[in-house]
């Protein structure tokens, strides 16, 4: 994955052609950070001793995996997990982000032929005996019905928060404009809402936000924008904006592509009662998640906070 073979090369390209919000610079990046933090041999070893992972499984199972497809190659910790297990894996990518693991699934089967009894993709997903479905709301719900009778993990819609005190340096919100922009900030660990305390300045972090004003030249990201800003013109909203991004005060975790909302919170107040828990992916400040490593999770960060290696180990 490091390394830019002419074959890898072209699942990249054809990765960014199926899906506008793949530029090659999101690509790559979430490329380097699943080499950099799930693909250490130290790391991997010492998942495999915790779960006690079994060098063959005696009765592998086949589970299902439905995979998301925001973010450049999401699916790919999914993925990881089940192939260490030893199960079987049947594979459903997302419409959006076929390319990237497709290649790599080929990939691996040239290498070792073996493992083409025990990884498949798919576009049905059927017959399997456990579930991993990550999906919205609204899916989910699906989901719920047609994997009731089996193991399964269902994941939801989820975002992240920031809180703020008005203390931080510019470097810190240098980081924490990387937690809002990067991918869009179409991940679930990108931080879509602020926590500031009354009476703060956002000048400094408008500031720091006008590294990303190249992507009002990306025409979905800019169509956003413009429709976003109507809305808050239309509806006489208070807003403040750099040109590039759009901030007003709203209660509410999720925000729309470009615009973030923030909400006040007092000295004495419990940051987590402020946030619901269901919809929290992770919360960055300078007492929680570091500024700038909203995107950078480790190989024991489970999304939702639901072990997916004990899922596997489990079976």
């Amino acid at each position: 994955m490091a390394e830019d073979t002419p074959r890898w090369k072209d699942a990249k390209h054809e990765a960014s052609i199926e899906n506008a919000w793949f530029i090659p610079e999101f690509i790559e990046l979430a490329i380097k950070q699943i080499c950099q933090r799930f693909l250490q041999k130290s790391a991997l070893d010492a998942m495999v001793a915790n779960y006690q992972l079994p060098i063959s499984q005696a009765d592998p199972k086949t589970v299902g995996i439905v995979m998301a497809g925001n973010i450049p190659l999401v699916g790919f910790h999914d993925f990881l997990c089940g192939f260490l297990s030893g199960h079987r894996l049947l594979i459903k990518p997302s419409s959006k982000d076929t390319a990237l693991i497709h290649h790599l699934i080929e990939q691996l089967k040239e290498w070792e032929p073996e493992t083409t009894k025990w990884i498949a993709e798919t576009d049905q997903l059927k017959g399997a005996d456990a579930y991993i479905a990550t999906g919205s709301n609204n899916t989910g719900r699906y989901f719920d019905y047609y994997f009731a009778k089996y193991p399964h993990i269902i994941r939801r819609n989820r975002t992240s928060a920031a809180v703020l005190t008005g203390q931080e340096t510019p470097e810190e919100l240098a980081l924490l404009a990387d937690d809002l922009m990067l991918y869009f900030g179409l991940g679930c660990r990108n931080v879509s809402m602020l926590l500031v305390p009354p009476g703060y300045n956002f000048d400094p972090l408008l500031t720091q936000l006008d590294r990303y004003s190249w992507m009002n030249s990306h025409f979905k990201y800019k169509n956003n924008y413009d429709y976003q800003l109507s809305l808050l013109l239309l509806n006489q909203t208070p807003y403040l904006t750099n040109g590039t991004v759009l901030f007003c005060r709203h209660v509410q975790l999720f925000s729309p592509i470009s615009l973030y909302h923030y909400n006040y919170y007092e000295p004495q107040d419990d940051i987590k009662q402020l946030l619901p828990p269901e919809d929290l992916q992770c919360l960055v400040g300078r007492q929680f998640t570091p500024f700038g490593q909203a995107q950078c999770p480790n190989l024991a960060d489970f999304a939702d906070g639901v072990d997916t290696m004990a899922f596997f180990a489990g079976l």
